[in-house]
């Protein structure tokens, strides 16, 4: 189960990275959650693991908010680790804008459940 994680979290790195470069410009919704679909599945409500959390319909505000948790250290849970990874350069950078995490919770938000 811990591989998997690891695998997880190198894939999700590199899907941001791939698509994004080091800091993402406002995209689309639906560009932005390819970032997720690694470990919350292309739908947000199949995960690679059942302790991943299906987020499809989730409330925007409280996506945001958990981001944004994950983001600071406010949130770190095992689950989180791999998401911060994701989320924030290894320098502590941002690697999204807040235009783009308010445009992926969106989105998220309005995933059917």
């Amino acid at each position: 189960m811990k591989k998997q994680f690891i695998v997880a979290a190198a894939v999700s790195a590199v899907l941001v990275i791939t698509a994004f470069g080091s800091t993402a410009s406002a995209a689309s919704g639906k560009r932005l959650f390819m970032t997720c679909t690694a470990c919350h599945g292309k739908d947000g409500k199949t995960p690679i693991m059942p302790t991943y959390p299906k987020i499809a319909g989730q409330n925007k505000a409280y996506v945001l908010q958990q981001i944004k948790d994950i983001m600071s250290g406010k949130r770190a849970n095992g689950q989180s680790v791999a998401m911060k990874g994701v989320l924030v350069t290894p320098t502590g950078e941002p690697r999204f804008s807040d235009e783009d995490l308010d445009v992926l919770a969106d989105y998220v938000s309005k995933l059917a459940p």
